[in-house]
C-alpha cells in the first residue's frame, strides 16, 4: 500500500533532497513550493505524513499545519532553519508531531519519517484481530478488559460513569447517539428530558481529554440529536 507525504519547502534543493530520500523508500512524494500549492493537495489527495517549512514566501508553515489539523490526524514534521525554543512550542501547540532543525542529516530525517509512520498506525488501528477488547481511534486507547484510558500515550483518570460513556462511544463510531440511548446504556435508567446528567459527564470527560466544546476533535455534538465519535 503507498505511503503518500507531502513536503512543502521553498528551497528548492532541501525539497528535492527530501524528495529523493523518501522515493528510495519507496513512498509517494506531493512536492510544493508554496503553501498554496500545498493545500490545495490536501484537500485533494490522501495524505499519511506531512514535512513542513516554517518560512514560506506565501504564509508559514504553522498556518498549514493548523489548517490540516481542522480535518486530518496524519503526523506532522516542522522543518526550520532557527533553532528557537519558541518555534518548537508554537508548532507542537498548533498540533506538529515533531520538528527537526536545518541544516539536517537525510537519514536522520527519514528515521523520524518512519518512526511517525508507525505509531500513526500503531494508535489508528481499529479493533484488532489479536485483540478485540482493545479499541483504538486517532491515538484514544480503551483496553475493555482493565478499563483504562490512554490519550496520545497519557493515562486518562476516568471515572466508571466516564469509561462506560467513551467506550459506548466509541463502540458506537460514526453514528449519532442519542442523550436518551446514552442515559439507558450507561444508567440503565429511564431518561427524564430534565436530566443534565449526560451533558455534565460529556463536558467533564472533554475536560479530561483537553478538548474544545466548540471544537472538539473526538466527542462531537449533534445540536438536537446527540453525541458522536467520528471514524
Amino acid at each position: 500500500m503507498s505511503i503518500n507525504i507531502l513536503v512543502v519547502d521553498d528551497e528548492k534543493e532541501i525539497a528535492d533532497l527530501i524528495e529523493v530520500y523518501l522515493k528510495n523508500e519507496n513512498y509517494t512524494v506531493y512536492k510544493f513550493y508554496t503553501a498554496k500549492e500545498a493545500l490545495h493537495c490536501i484537500s485533494m489527495e490522501k495524505l499519511d505524513l506531512a514535512i513542513l517549512d516554517v518560512m514560506l514566501p506565501d504564509t508559514d508553515g504553522f498556518a498549514i499545519c493548523q489548517k490540516i489539523r481542522e480535518k486530518f490526524h496524519f503526523p506532522i514534521i516542522m522543518l526550520t532553519a532557527k533553532d528557537e525554543e519558541i518555534d518548537k512550542i508554537t508548532g507542537l501547540t498548533l498540533g506538529a508531531d515533531d520538528y527537526i532543525t536545518k541544516p539536517f542529516r537525510p537519514l536522520e530525517l527519514i528515521a523520524r519519517v518512519k518512526a511517525q509512520l508507525r505509531r500513526f498506525t500503531k494508535y489508528n488501528q481499529q479493533d484488532t484481530e489479536e485483540d478485540e477488547n482493545i479499541i483504538a481511534i486517532s491515538g484514544l486507547i480503551l483496553d475493555l478488559n482493565t478499563r483504562k484510558c490512554q490519550l496520545n500515550e497519557k493515562v486518562l483518570s476516568l471515572t466508571p460513569t466516564e469509561f462506560s460513556i467513551l467506550r459506548f462511544l466509541c463502540v458506537n463510531r460514526g453514528r449519532v447517539v442519542s442523550s436518551e440511548e446514552l442515559f439507558r446504556e450507561v444508567w440503565g435508567e429511564k431518561y427524564l428530558s430534565s436530566n443534565n446528567t449526560v451533558m455534565v459527564h460529556i463536558r467533564h470527560l472533554r475536560e479530561k481529554m483537553s478538548e474544545s466544546a466548540e471544537n472538539p476533535k473526538y466527542i462531537k455534538t449533534v445540536w438536537g440529536v446527540g453525541y458522536t465519535i467520528e471514524k
